[in-house]
């Protein structure tokens, strides 16, 4: 019978963990080859005191190789090193961190900044645990998350984001425009019909008994009785502190927007470069890493797990995209990018089709508005003056579609053609609203023409437009109503009856009718569409922000209905990374199309001479300068020097040293980083090989 090998009494200590034969051999032993494995440490230890996992223990040798143990781990505990570098369980680590934090306060080596210092982190840690937990709908964007993909909820997420930026828009436009108007007194009542002046009359309200059909136009055109009220410009009297808080309010709020989504860009930004880096991509992390052990209740177990699932099938989409992108030939390359070019050119083709259309048709609005027998008609009053809106809504609706077609013949990602999609879209909404505006401000500067006999008196065409301002506001408060009226067309009219068809016809025809997926590009461009509106339509309309806030809050509770009763999980996911840092870029565009109409109406449009707060100036701006001025002489000096060359040139030459730093630093931090990365492979590779070796020598010794 074949004798059992002997081993050594300090085979544990020698080794770090595996015993060796006691048979001398050549060349490195199994055991040595396995100990410079990083998983040895695991395997070596479940704790301090606790037997190796895989020791032989034979019964003459049980009590040496016992006392071994005993003797490293009480070394290992006398000479500690950081808790998480020691290859323990979480719970051992834990107690060891709370017993060294313990000696440390004993002893008064821990310095009281330090203590202090952690202890604030941590605060900072729960206060925002419990923000978090604070935000509304959380547990109904999980749900959305696990049973439709992350792509999915970032949609949802947007929407509470923009609802949260018109809240509080709407709560600086209440404390500093409508508390002043009434705090200083009543505002006075619409001018009087028979008032005139060298820029005409204005008479915006309704006079005597009104039918209820008349009163109904006017709630969806903004006239009659909503003209002459808080809801528009031309309301507000011409006092002097509500001018300044009134332009003062404007910028505030622009300047919110501008602050929380640039915050939440850089946020999603962060989130981008992970999920594009190769070791944040990789399946090990998403089959190790990715799960949440504090999870507790089979509904959160189940929503992790369509999570993990959603970005597995993610990775593998466009991996395989990427692969066959990879072995393309020189003329597959060359006839792809002649296919993309050919696509773009018929993209640019449509767009400058589409913003021509709603041109011709703001126009033909404006001629059809001076016609008799439509003035007489209410009906076609109506559909007359909703006309831009509804060509708008309707390129809205037959472009994206298209465009969603387009972009499979690309050749991209799943990714890649969200983004396509959404630029093209984007530039389709984003575009048609300085299109429609410039078509206004034609009529309102008769063409650019000051010299015209309509703009030659008061600078603008006060005939057909006596108060401009409110006009305007009227035109984005029509758009956002006709949006939600379409959206809630949609919704009641073909996403419903086509679930009622489903249940009525249980063949492939009811499944074909009732399979309807959710379009996040869609719905992500038509929020933010909706949101431009409202920052373009804000300084015309004061509570346009409000109507929005009570507009995306009934669309929230819609779209759940609908995305839970009448959607199905997409067939194809994107990556949720991707679009979380695009959707608030495509916001900040948005934002900053939006300002452009609104500076040049304050900076270059005289205002209207018989309504709103700065009727009289010759322009919005003048307001300003003209507070300033009545300043003490310090203030009016060092507010004066702030638009001077003396301030912007020191400004503009220390912004771009600093710009040129960080951009230095971040380059340095990218090289360390490509450093870092080029360790971990060859750490990998070393991994490999260690267990390559191990292999041979374990083939070695079944040999022998």
């Amino acid at each position: 019978m074949e004798e059992s090998p002997m081993w050594e009494p300090d085979a544990w200590a020698s080794s770090g963990g595996w015993p060796a034969p006691r048979e001398a051999r050549t060349g490195p032993s199994l055991s040595s080859v396995l100990n410079e494995l990083p998983s040895a440490a695991t395997l070596r230890y479940r704790g301090p005191g606790v037997l190796p996992w895989g020791a032989v223990e034979e019964e003459e040798d049980g009590q040496r190789s016992t006392q071994s143990l005993a003797e490293a781990t009480q070394k290992e505990l006398q000479e500690p090193g950081p808790s998480r570098e020691l290859p323990w369980p979480m719970q051992a680590r834990r107690a060891h961190r709370q017993s060294l934090a313990r000696n440390q306060v004993a002893q008064g080596s821990g310095s009281r900044a330090a203590h202090w210092t952690l202890r604030l982190r941590r605060s900072k840690e729960k206060v925002r645990e419990g923000l978090r937990s604070m935000q509304p709908w959380e547990w109904t964007l999980k749900r959305i998350g696990g049973q439709f993909g992350a792509g999915t909820k970032s949609y949802f997420s947007l929407l509470r984001f923009l609802l949260l930026l018109n809240v509080l828009a709407s709560v600086l436009t209440a404390c500093m425009i409508l508390l002043p108007t009434w705090l200083e007194g009543a505002p006075p009542g619409p001018p009087a019909p028979n008032a005139s002046s060298p820029c005409g009359s204005y008479s915006p309200g309704s006079q005597g008994l009104v039918a209820f059909s008349t009163e109904l136009f006017n709630l969806l055109s903004g006239e009659g009785f909503l003209e002459w009220s808080p809801l528009f410009y031309g309301f507000y009297p011409p006092r002097p502190h509500l001018a300044i808080t009134y332009l003062c309010c404007t910028f505030a709020v622009c300047l919110l927007y501008l602050l929380l989504t640039l915050h939440r860009s850089v946020s999603g930004l962060k989130q981008t470069l992970l999920a594009e880096s190769g070791a944040a991509t990789s399946y090990s992390h998403r089959v190790f890493s990715a799960w949440d052990f504090g999870l507790s209740g089979k509904v959160h177990v189940r929503l992790r797990q369509r999570n993990i699932l959603f970005e597995l099938q993610v990775e593998l989409e466009e991996a395989a995209v990427r692969r066959q992108a990879a072995v393309r030939t020189l003329g597959q390359q060359a006839r792809v990018w002649s296919v993309r070019v050919l696509l773009n050119v018929a993209v640019v083709a449509l767009l400058w089709a589409a913003l021509f259309g709603v041109y011709r048709a703001t126009e033909a609005t404006a001629k059809l508005q001076e016609m008799h027998h439509i003035q007489g008609t209410p009906l076609l009053k109506l559909v007359v003056e909703y006309l831009p809106s509804i060509f708008i809504s309707g390129v809205n609706f037959v472009l994206p579609p298209v465009f969603k077609l387009i972009a499979p013949l690309e050749g991209y990602t799943r990714s890649r053609q969200i983004v396509f999609i959404l630029l093209r879209t984007m530039s389709l909404r984003l575009v048609s609203l300085p299109v429609l505006l410039l078509s206004l401000w034609n009529q309102i500067t008769c063409r650019g023409n000051a010299n015209a006999e309509e703009c030659k008196t008061c600078g603008y065409n006060y005939k057909e437009l006596p108060c401009w301002e409110t006009r305007l506001g009227q035109e984005m408060y029509k758009l956002l109503l006709f949006d939600l009226l379409t959206g809630l067309a949609v919704t009641m009219l073909i996403q419903f009856p086509r679930k009622l068809l489903c249940g009525l016809c249980p063949g492939a025809l009811g499944r074909f009718a009732g399979t309807l997926e959710f379009q996040v590009p869609d719905e992500v461009l038509g929020l933010i569409y909706a949101q431009t509106v409202v920052w373009v339509g804000s300084f015309f309309c004061p509570l346009l922000p409000l109507l929005n806030t009570a507009k995306f809050l009934l669309l929230f509770y819609l779209k759940k209905i609908t995305l839970f009763s009448t959607c199905s999980p997409a067939s194809r996911t994107f990556r949720a990374s991707t679009v979380n840092f695009f959707f608030p870029l495509v916001l900040l565009l948005g934002l900053a199309s939006s300002t452009v109409p609104v500076l040049y109406s304050i900076f270059l449009i005289p205002p209207s001479k018989l309504c709103g707060p700065f009727r009289g100036q010759s322009s919005i701006w003048a307001k300003i300068p003209e507070s300033i001025c009545k300043l003490p002489q310090t203030a009016q000096e060092f507010l004066f020097f702030l638009g001077t060359q003396a301030f912007a040139v020191p400004l503009l030459l220390i912004s771009s040293i600093l710009m040129v730093y960080t951009v230095a630093l971040a380059n340095s931090y990218g090289r360390l980083i490509s450093e870092l990365k080029r360790q971990i492979e060859t750490e990998a590779q070393n991994k490999v090989f260690l267990a390559q070796r191990a292999v041979a020598l374990s083939s070695a010794n079944r040999a022998l």
